[in-house]
């Protein structure tokens, strides 16, 4: 498998086929037991692991929330020092900056009822349109959407599909799923 600067590839099979573990095996979260995988000739343990980590923008299906900001769960930086108006940008691309809007502290409302009662937890969805967002917000040169609908209602569902030009923006990107209707946009 070669993937190509700017390419869109979708990755589609049945639920436990290895969709997910190619994507770990790639991210350098498991080791290969035999082959290897390379970067523009590399092999990737050859690499330093924090710069080869930048490299990627995931969203997987299992989504954390954490009890900081909606500023700071975007962005995993603090909030003085986080680019607001690339935080607004992810959120309205995910599809989150209306709900976001409408909470009482805007960015500055925590997440979560851990530390503040004002806190607010999300619906399997919300979490995963925060996801994206983070994702977006990383601005990483591969950008992998491991089933990134599939807590999303069908409205949402198609919203997140027309957006994903500005999402993909010239950038490598893996989608996976297991509907091979999903992937229309996708190169290969």
């Amino acid at each position: 498998l070669e993937i190509t600067p700017g390419q869109r590839l979708a990755v589609v099979g049945m639920n436990g086929s290895g969709k997910t573990t190619l994507i770990k095996l790639l991210m350098r979260f498991y080791t290969p037991t035999s082959g290897r995988i390379t970067l523009n000739g590399t092999d990737i343990n050859d690499f330093d692991r924090r710069k080869y980590f930048e490299l990627f923008a995931p969203v997987f299906q299992n989504i954390e929330s954490y009890a900081f900001s909606m500023a700071e769960n975007v962005a995993f930086e603090k909030e003085e020092s986080s680019d607001k108006e690339k935080i607004a940008a992810s959120l309205q691309t995910a599809g989150l900056w209306e709900k976001i809007q409408s909470l009482p502290n805007k960015l500055a409302t925590p997440m979560l009822k851990i530390f503040s009662e004002e806190g607010v937890d999300f619906s399997g969805g919300e979490k995963q349109k925060l996801a994206i967002a983070r994702a977006l917000y990383k601005d990483a040169p591969l950008l992998i959407l491991d089933e990134p609908t599939a807590a999303l209602d069908p409205i949402a569902e198609q919203n997140i599909y027309q957006e994903f030009d500005k999402m993909a923006n010239g950038k490598s990107t893996i989608f996976i799923s297991h509907r091979l209707a999903s992937t229309r946009f996708c190169d290969k």
